[in-house]
């Protein structure tokens, strides 16, 4: 039992595991989302990781050989695709954070993004599983941007950034409220890389079980519309992920400006 998650309390997810399996030609249920085996998530990252590398660098030789390599191609290709993807992250971190912050942060949130994103989309085709479900993982990615999050903080408002977490008001009595603010501050902070794991974990294994389950009982015909929500689900939940991190290290770059005010 030490080995179980909670997945386990779910009603019919095991039988419907199996039953997939079997249809798919008796691929062993373990590889279709079998939460017990504890390296599955690593392995599944490191799939995703290759075919991501794997992408980028046949995106990569073709911009390299081409001539016109400035002139965007006139239909979606694997350099376009790149292309829109990082572009619209950056439209959205240059809205929230400002030009000379995006281009500080934009590495980090892109890695996050493009990582996420091709987790949870390679975890649609039948027999894989979305490397995203894995709370480690989550909690790694939470962890770098809040790390992110306050090393910009310090360095750029200096001992203000953990002074504006005590936010004391202008009068004698703020300052006796000054340290409760503080804890409680503090926890909101942490809350926010393990709210991050939790958000993505809790709705890719949800959208990975329905599809598991309506693509073991109906095999291929009836599932359509759940691959579709599946891969809108995919896509807000990179959206968000990134979303939320650009609004917490913009927010620690921008104390001052609202103390100020």
């Amino acid at each position: 039992m030490a080995d179980k998650t909670i997945l386990h309390l779910i009603p019919g997810v095991d039988q419907s595991l199996e039953a997939l399996g079997n249809a798919l030609g008796g691929i062993a249920p373990s590889m279709l989302g079998n939460p017990t085996l504890p390296t599955a998530p690593l392995l599944m990252l490191l799939v995703s990781l290759g075919v991501l590398f794997t992408l980028v660098f046949i995106a990569r030789g073709k911009l390299v050989n081409t001539k016109d390599a400035v002139i965007p191609d006139d239909k979606l290709t694997l350099r376009t695709f790149f292309e829109l993807f990082f572009e619209a992250i950056w439209g959205l971190m240059e809205g929230i954070m400002g030009e000379k912050n995006t281009r500080k942060f934009f590495p980090l949130i892109a890695t996050c993004g493009v990582v996420i994103f091709f987790s949870n989309w390679l975890a649609l085709v039948p027999g894989m599983l979305p490397a995203t479900e894995s709370l480690n993982l989550n909690l790694a990615m939470g962890a770098v941007i809040f790390v992110a999050t306050h090393v910009a903080g310090i360095r750029t408002n200096g001992f203000g950034h953990i002074a504006h977490m005590a936010n004391p008001v202008g009068t004698w009595w703020g300052w006796f409220l000054a340290p409760l603010m503080f804890v409680i501050e503090l926890i909101s902070h942490i809350a926010r890389p393990v709210s991050l794991a939790l958000r993505l974990m809790g709705n890719m294994i949800g959208d990975h079980k329905v599809l598991s389950i309506f693509l073991a009982l109906t095999f291929l015909i009836i599932p359509v519309p759940f691959l579709v929500l599946g891969m809108l689900v995919c896509t807000v939940q990179t959206a968000v992920f990134c979303l939320l991190s650009m609004v917490y290290i913009g927010l620690a770059l921008e104390e001052q400006h609202h103390d100020a005010h």
